[in-house]
């Protein structure tokens, strides 16, 4: 029975392995995070493990915990973003890049009229002359 286990661990270790480490730099961070992951992870999965290296390590800048924030790219290959559902190992990159995603904020002034019309200047400049006497 013993010698069926060890045969069984021998096989296991000589049979295709399915683990890989990988390198993931954080865009504005000290140094690469490295860890082990299987070929099966998703993209998701290794953004998320890697905040949470990050986080528990106490690196700067604090990045947050929502993998939905981030992209992961590869560092040799390309410059498109991993698709978040894709397996990590179809890509066949081992060193990744890190970043948060960019939010285009509005403007102050769109949907808001009121604030870029003429008649508000012309009441502040009237407040304004009439307060310090100036003429502007």
């Amino acid at each position: 029975m013993e010698l069926n286990q060890k045969q069984g661990k021998k096989n296991n270790k000589s049979g295709n392995n399915r683990r890989f480490l990988v390198t993931v730099n954080v865009l504005g961070s000290t140094g690469p995070l490295r860890f082990l992951v299987n070929k099966d992870d998703l993209v998701t999965g290794i953004i998320d493990a890697a905040l949470k290296m990050h986080a528990r390590e106490g690196r700067l800048p604090v990045l947050g915990s929502d993998p939905k924030n981030f992209l992961l790219y590869p560092a040799n290959v390309g410059s498109d973003a991993l698709n978040a559902w894709d397996k990590i190992g179809s890509s066949e990159v081992r060193n990744f890049l890190m970043c948060k995603k960019t939010v285009v904020q509005p403007t102050m002034t769109e949907g808001r009229p009121e604030m870029t019309s003429r008649k508000g200047n012309a009441k502040w400049k009237a407040w304004f002359n009439k307060s310090f006497s100036l003429k502007i």
